[in-house]
């Protein structure tokens, strides 16, 4: 579930699944038992990982706070906030603090989003908008109330942020090692489609590692978790390099750690700090598949 968040982190600071193959897979999944991903406030301390000359970029440290809540029946709700300084070779530094919220319907209908970046404490980027299908293979209608009004139709198979993060976890509990999706989170002013490739590694069974002291005390390594690569690539550009790479460690209740953002020039490593589990309220009553 972190990698919404570091993909807005990333705008801040800078086929073997057919389309039609993933509507199949879909089907397959809504007749199974529903994946339930656990509300959760997590703490990412956020440092340079690596870094070439050409990027001008020496230094990077921040947190990330990642809040998830919410079920199938109630929808989901995402916030996050990211406070990074960046150090530059020049040796000046620039304070980003880039906020995020999202809510999402349960069956994948609905998606609500906004977001705001300041840098050195002045309010910059504004996002702000909903989009809606009424059925799984309908267009999205999305509606950008900022940083200007607009409209947009996306066609396709296109996935809001839980449908991708709920397929990608039944896709590996399936042993499948790619999943292959269009996403729409609303990042990049709510204008842009990204095409993604999920690599999944070898599943890493319960109680065969080490974790850190966040992740142990709240039984992360007794649970059954997969490294994960995800590729995003511009849609439709026919780049065959991804813009950027985020590769974590996912567990079944949809907590990761072990986070590393490539993004080319400059890669940031993200070390997971607290854990807490949140109330879960569950369902109360039986709700309809979600669309995947």
């Amino acid at each position: 579930m972190a990698s919404l968040a570091l993909r807005l982190m990333l705008v801040g600071l800078a086929g073997a699944l057919a389309l039609g193959g993933f509507a199949r897979h879909a089907e397959a999944l809504a007749a199974k038992e529903p994946i339930r991903l656990t509300p959760h406030r997590a703490v990412y301390e956020m440092t340079l990982d690596d870094a070439r000359s050409a990027s001008g970029i020496t230094g990077i440290d921040g947190r990330m706070v990642f809040e998830f809540t919410g079920s199938q029946c109630d929808g989901y709700t995402l916030n996050m906030r990211m406070v990074t300084q960046m150090t530059d070779s020049q040796g000046q530094t620039n304070l980003t603090d880039l906020r995020s919220s999202s809510w999402e319907q349960g069956n994948g209908q609905k998606f609500r989003f906004q977001s705001a970046q300041y840098l050195n404490d002045k309010l910059g980027d504004v996002t702000m908008g909903r989009a809606v299908r009424n059925a799984p293979d309908t267009a999205i209608q999305v509606r950008l109330s900022q940083p200007r009004r607009a409209e947009l139709n996306l066609s396709g198979q296109v996935l809001f942020p839980t449908q991708h993060s709920l397929a990608l976890i039944a896709a590996a509990e399936e042993g499948r090692r790619l999943l292959q999706a269009q996403i729409y989170d609303g990042s990049e002013k709510g204008k842009r489609v990204y095409d993604t490739t999920a690599f999944i590694g070898t599943p890493v069974g319960a109680g065969t590692e080490q974790v850190e002291p966040a992740a142990k005390d709240k039984g992360l390594a007794q649970l059954v978790s997969w490294p994960v690569s995800i590729g995003y690539f511009e849609s439709k550009g026919g780049d065959l390099t991804p813009s950027y790479q985020i590769d974590f460690r996912l567990y079944a209740n949809g907590v990761s750690r072990e986070l590393l953002i490539d993004y080319g020039d400059f890669s940031i490593h993200g070390s997971l700090t607290s854990l807490e589990y949140l109330k879960d309220e569950g369902c109360k009553t039986a709700v309809p598949a979600p669309h995947r």
